[in-house]
């Protein structure tokens, strides 16, 4: 066990943070979303009813989204682009390990790059496509949620008016969920990126050693 949490700790840990504050955000807004539904005189949902309602899954993916948009352009972005000083960027100067053309040889190398062809040219951009495919299935129950969230609401204000897909999709209210959460994660990711020129943390991948140069970049 020892061993294993060393080899995993890191996702381990962030997988419990992660649960814990999914928890902690469905159980609250469920306080929320009842305390709406009891000013409106209705009666209030169980928590299985809830997890389906367009109140949770609009909150929860229209986040979501924002992370693997945030991670899948960043992963292409440091591909080709640099920041002089920074942590985050490859070196100006050295080539690196991560542009080699893969060797179906090398010991240890995964299955995709040893079959080769398409597969192997598939597998070199897996994590971006596997960040993008993540934003567009919560961009899309983003948008699901967010109907169901707004027709709800019109029928407890007793409106008559419902919207489509396409039309809620259209609305300046999606847009503005999506863009107020976009602006936030590239403004994290700017932040680690400069940031990581003039400051340091012992220890850790994310920052350059103590001392070393500003001008210094990469790990």
């Amino acid at each position: 066990m020892n061993r294993f949490f060393r080899e995993n700790g890191l996702s381990v840990v962030l997988l419990i943070i992660t649960v814990l504050t999914l928890v902690g955000q469905t159980l609250v807004g469920w306080a929320v979303f009842n305390e709406e539904l009891q000013e409106y005189g209705k009666p209030p949902l169980v928590l299985a009813s809830y997890l389906t309602s367009g109140h949770y899954i609009e909150a929860v993916f229209e986040n979501w989204e924002s992370e693997f948009l945030q991670m899948g352009l960043y992963v292409l972005l440091t591909v080709s682009l640099f920041q002089k000083g920074s942590s985050e960027s490859k070196s100006l100067t050295e080539s690196e390990e991560v542009d080699r053309e893969p060797q179906p040889t090398r010991k240890g190398a995964p299955w995709p790059v040893k079959r080769g062809g398409w597969i192997s040219k598939l597998y070199q951009n897996s994590l971006s496509l596997a960040y993008f495919l993540l934003f567009a299935l919560s961009f899309w129950l983003h948008a699901l949620g967010g109907l169901k969230e707004y027709n709800t609401e019109q029928t407890l204000k007793g409106k008559a008016e419902q919207l489509t897909l396409v039309e809620f999709m259209s609305s300046s209210d999606f847009w503005f969920q999506s863009l107020q959460n976009w602006q936030s994660e590239f403004l994290s990711v700017l932040s680690i990126v400069v940031l990581s020129i003039f400051l340091r943390q012992k220890g850790s991948p994310q920052s350059k050693p103590v001392d070393a140069s500003n001008d210094d970049t990469g790990e």
